[in-house]
């Protein structure tokens, strides 16, 4: 990354691709079926400056969310690479953030960027390495002070307890935690794509750990959408097979910027392949847009500071406009028309109680290929129930539970919700429950639960019990060894 490079003058430009097939190779990017409300970017140092530009001034395009490593405020730098590498890096107390809103604002208004109340229903993805010492903790402090004027507290994660140096963190790919240096991507056992990935989209499928289809990554031509201005003549996506041109699936698209120094010139396919992002994005059917500077471009940096265009930040800046060219072209694929809803399954009753399971039935629904099951809200079966009764197990004894039940056509969408059936199970033959009151930060230390994601699960039941922090508290009734609920004991 080497951000203090920044005030060097930019490299030659002319200098040919090394190990990405050349521009030959490349096509034109795709037009993709695409669900345009689950679309998100993310980006690591002058990426995820990038990011939060994108973020704040297209924020009807990118609306679902953001995640930032090692970045700082919207219009941090405020045109000037002295405030870039002083207070937006190495000395973040500096940082106007109250000035930085007020703009935010006022360009929102004025219609330079878009309206800031399409923020409020984003989520927020946060790291900072308590190793860095390129960008600051300090600065991702701001910009956390920052997002807190637009996007609701319970809609932002930070993480800043890993000892990581300037770098794109993952669980098994890169240099030491500690080590900075090309290719600016380290192993500290943390699965950073997966836990950003997850907070703004939800619960995911687990991640595709075998070798990843060659076909699936594609080498495009950025011309089509920007000559210069510091950009390559390509770019790059991965795209899941069911996600391809012809295929059936609505998929949803992350944009990921790579920071300083780490364009494909610089670092090859490493960032492109290696970050950990698509192997979420081929079992989730999410397409990874990641888009190139060049070598013209100051040490591969995106601007942030200014170094293209005085309107950089704002929707009028060329490299903005390009990224939200190239999203508009792989997001104008043809969307098959939504199919028609299942009607709710009628006749949900409850039978054959125990001390630990419930039986719940309901009558079948035309056209439905499977039901799923809900316990309180949350969904109990891990496969598509194709019967008309499911049994629900590992539940407390003398316990008042309620099920609801939803049918799912042969793509897995579902209809509406039946209507609720109570149960309660009967007491237990020994002992008494035994209940626990804590934070969620406490109940994970203790091992009454684990985090992920951002979130807190209760252990065995993998019940969601909130956002994971010190604040948040619930109450775990453990009704067998390693395994809890949430609830109170009688």
């Amino acid at each position: 990354m080497a951000f203090n490079f920044i005030r060097a003058a930019a490299a030659g430009a002319a200098m040919a691709l090394c190990g990405t097939g050349g521009a030959l190779a490349a096509v034109n990017l795709p037009a993709l079926k695409i669900d345009k409300t689950q679309t998100t970017v993310s980006g690591l140092s002058s990426g995820g400056f990038m990011a939060v530009q994108l973020h704040v001034a297209y924020s009807a395009t990118f609306a679902k969310g953001a995640g930032v490593v090692a970045g700082g405020p919207f219009y941090c730098a405020e045109g000037s690479v002295t405030n870039a590498t002083g207070r937006c890096m190495a000395s973040p107390a500096g940082i106007p953030t109250s000035t930085l809103v007020s703009t935010t604002n006022t360009w929102a208004s004025q219609g330079t960027i878009d309206p800031v109340a399409n923020l409020q229903n984003s989520k927020v993805y946060l790291f900072s390495g308590t190793l860095d010492s390129v960008v600051k903790t300090g600065a991702m402090d701001a910009l956390r002070t920052y997002y807190n004027s637009f996007v609701p507290t319970a809609n932002v994660v930070y993480k800043k307890d890993i000892a990581a140096e300037h770098a794109m963190v993952t669980d098994d790919y890169g240099n030491g935690c500690s080590t900075k240096g090309a290719p600016y991507i380290s192993d500290c056992n943390f699965d950073l794509a997966g836990a950003m990935l997850q907070h703004l989209y939800g619960t995911l499928n687990a991640r595709n750990n075998a070798t990843l289809p060659t076909g699936n990554y594609i080498e495009f031509n950025q011309s089509e959408f920007i000559t210069n201005h510091g950009m390559a003549t390509t770019g790059w996506a991965y795209v899941p097979q069911a996600c391809q041109a012809g295929g059936t699936a609505t998929c949803k698209l992350h944009v990921v910027l790579h920071g300083c120094k780490q364009n494909v010139n610089d670092v090859q396919q490493q960032y492109v392949r290696n970050t950990g992002y698509n192997r979420w994005a081929d079992s989730n059917n999410i397409v990874m847009l990641y888009p190139q500077t060049s070598l013209a471009a100051t040490n591969s940096c995106w601007d942030w500071w200014g170094y293209d265009s005085a309107n950089y930040s704002k929707k009028s800046g060329p490299q903005m406009a390009a990224v939200k060219a190239m999203v508009d072209r792989i997001s104008s694929g043809t969307t098959p028309p939504d199919p028609v809803a299942l009607p709710a399954p009628t006749g949900v009753s409850t039978s054959g109680a125990t001390a630990s399971s419930m039986a719940v039935g309901w009558a079948a629904v035309g056209g439905a290929a499977s039901y799923n099951v809900y316990r309180n809200a949350n969904k109990v079966n891990a496969l598509p129930v194709t019967a008309t009764s499911y049994t629900d197990t590992g539940l407390a004894a003398s316990t008042t539970y309620s099920w609801t039940v939803r049918a799912a056509d042969a793509n897995g969408a579902e209809g509406a919700t039946s209507a609720a059936a109570s149960g309660t199970t009967l007491a237990g033959s020994g002992g008494t429950a035994t209940c626990t009151t804590a934070s969620n930060y406490a109940h994970t230390l203790a091992g009454r639960a684990y985090a992920a994601g951002g979130y807190t699960y209760a252990l065995g039941s993998n019940q969601n019990m909130g956002l994971w922090n010190v604040f948040v508290t619930k109450t775990l009734k453990q009704t067998s060894t390693n395994y809890y609920v949430i609830g109170t004991c009688p």
